[in-house]
């Protein structure tokens, strides 16, 4: 009888992890990242649909994932939307506006020079107006069919939708919002953290169990927002560069210095996750071939933290040389195997742009 009992709890979770609701249970529980490897939607599911539109985050889910990766940046009147970059000439179609033509300008961000439309400088009634479109259609260019079907989305849109899908999908869904340019935005008198928490205490999302966990590349942002928010913190680490708080405060500490051990017991003073690059765990050799993983996962897990890299994409382009099927950019090669590779070092969960190969590499493996 123990036996058998323990066989159907291994089944229901195998239908919950496949996106399929048990139909003993209302809703799951979004905790997974304490069962096992945790697949996180990255931007949705752009491998399919533009990244940060309301369509990508729903196909994410739809594909059977419970977390949804929301690259936060705000509007002039202080809104908060969803796109990689605050320069959105090349994920809408504004410069077919001309209307806004006169707001192209060109910005210093975290050091970069950026030329292009920003979204501080439109309202979100603005905005509104765009529709997204595809942002590497060299590489996608099957995802260029949806160029102007949606808007741009709000964070609260994305919160309203994985509320709703969640009912439909009878699990909690949960979203993983990311501070984009923290030092910059603050610069400007446009801080995005102090509208992250009011959103979040809007909706009833400031509690340490509930389905959202805050990212961001900077450092004193997190440690702020430890103090004034109850659920989890994810410091993203870089396989080059420094934090840009750190280089605007004269602060020498690279990323390399945050993945060290001493790093990364400072870091799990204020955050529960790592989420490194993931060049980070396993290096490429000059040939660009995956070789041996660092001692980072080991540190990381030592420090407490838990550990979920960055970003895994089918296609060619962005896979290890050796497991790319031929020399077509956009063919998909082998990510099976680098996705399992990356399970063996001890994960606890990944960022991935086809969310259903990556929920399959999981259970696969």
């Amino acid at each position: 009888m123990q036996i058998r009992k323990r066989m159907v709890v291994a089944l229901l979770s195998g239908l919950t992890l496949l996106g399929v609701a048990s139909p003993s249970s209302a809703v799951e529980d979004t905790r997974t990242h304490d069962r096992g490897p945790v697949v996180v939607g990255h931007r949705g599911a752009p491998g399919y649909r533009p990244e940060h539109t309301l369509a990508s985050y729903e196909l994410a889910f739809r594909q059977g994932v419970s977390w949804v990766d929301v690259d936060l940046v705000p509007t002039k009147d202080g809104q908060l939307v969803a796109r990689h970059e605050p320069e959105i000439g090349g994920t809408t179609d504004v410069a077919q506006h001309p209307e806004f033509a006169s707001r192209k300008t060109t910005k210093v961000i975290d050091g970069a020079s950026m030329t292009g439309w920003f979204t501080e400088d439109f309202t979100l009634a603005e905005l509104k107006t765009l529709r997204a479109t595809e942002r590497i259609p060299d590489i996608r260019p099957h995802n260029t069919i949806y160029n102007g079907r949606w808007q741009i989305a709000t964070y609260q849109e994305v919160l309203d939708l994985t509320k709703r899908l969640g009912r439909e999908l009878h699990r909690t869904l949960g979203t993983y919002p990311e501070v984009k340019h923290s030092t910059y935005f603050a610069s400007i008198g446009n801080p995005t953290e102090p509208k992250l928490v009011d959103i979040l205490t809007r909706n009833g999302l400031n509690r340490r169990d509930a389905p959202v966990i805050i990212q961001s590349f900077e450092v004193s942002n997190l440690e702020a927002l430890s103090k004034q928010v109850r659920v989890p913190l994810l410091q993203l680490t870089s396989a080059t560069g420094a934090p840009a708080d750190f280089v605007a405060k004269g602060d020498k500490r690279t990323y390399a210095d945050l993945v060290t051990p001493a790093g990364l017991k400072e870091i799990a003073t204020y955050a529960d996750y790592l989420g490194p690059d993931k060049n980070q765990i396993i290096p490429p050799d000059a040939a660009g071939n995956l070789t041996t993983p660092t001692a980072v996962v080991r540190d990381a897990h030592q420090a407490g933290l838990k550990v979920a890299p960055y970003t895994f994409r089918n296609e060619n382009s962005f896979l290890p040389a050796n497991l790319r099927s031929s020399g077509d950019p956009t063919a998909w090669g082998n990510i099976f195997a680098e996705e399992s590779a990356f399970l063996a070092t001890g994960i606890d969960g990944f960022f991935a742009d086809q969310p259903d190969t990556a929920l399959l590499a999981v259970t696969s493996s």
